[in-house]
């Protein structure tokens, strides 16, 4: 992996942080969020990085740059892993799509966008895969409320808060077990 590491630094200079190992697993930083297609390209052609196994994104509600979205690849013929993280900031809330990297990009783009509001440039289809058409909220941010948001939308869902009654956020705590901390088992 040292060989890979090297020599993307060397094509990508100080774009890419240095490597950090941990449990057999090498992270790099990209700090530079626009290169990150041509960096995923560089990799699965040079280095035969042909299995985008993952795309997911994290939301750091406080800090600036608040998201990152982190990409997971795998080489087949090596059985190699490399992790990349790019920091997104909340004003720009972009980046380059890798759809023509990998077709698999797809859905985890999609799913990205409908749910941390994080678009993907050049996407060619890059609409909410979840929530409806016209939802003008981002579910998987930390600053949206568990309760969830009223809406004016009849017949779509809920048209208040939807109701906190069961699920594993709403329990009791108890030196009791599980099934007792269930918030059904309190009616």
């Amino acid at each position: 992996m040292e060989e890979q590491i090297s020599s993307l630094i060397a094509e990508f200079g100080e774009s890419v942080s240095e490597p950090k190992a941990f449990r057999d697993e090498t992270t790099v930083v990209l700090k530079d969020g626009s290169l990150i297609a041509d960096v995923c390209r560089y990799l699965k052609d040079k280095y035969g990085f042909d299995f985008l196994v993952d795309i997911s994104s994290v939301d750091h509600y406080g800090k600036d740059p608040r998201f990152e979205v982190v990409y997971e690849l795998r080489s087949l013929a090596t059985c190699e892993n490399i992790r990349i993280k790019v920091s997104v900031g909340e004003e720009e809330c972009q980046l380059p799509s890798v759809i023509s990297v990998w077709r698999s990009a797809d859905w985890h783009e999609r799913e990205i966008y409908d749910m941390m509001g994080i678009r993907f440039l050049g996407h060619p289809n890059l609409k909410r895969i979840l929530m409806w058409d016209g939802y003008p909220h981002f579910p998987l941010r930390k600053d949206f409320p568990l309760a969830g948001k009223p809406t004016d939308m009849p017949d779509v869902a809920f048209t208040r808060p939807a109701p906190l009654e069961g699920g594993p956020f709403v329990s009791t705590p108890t030196d009791k077990t599980s099934v007792h901390r269930e918030p059904r088992a309190r009616s």
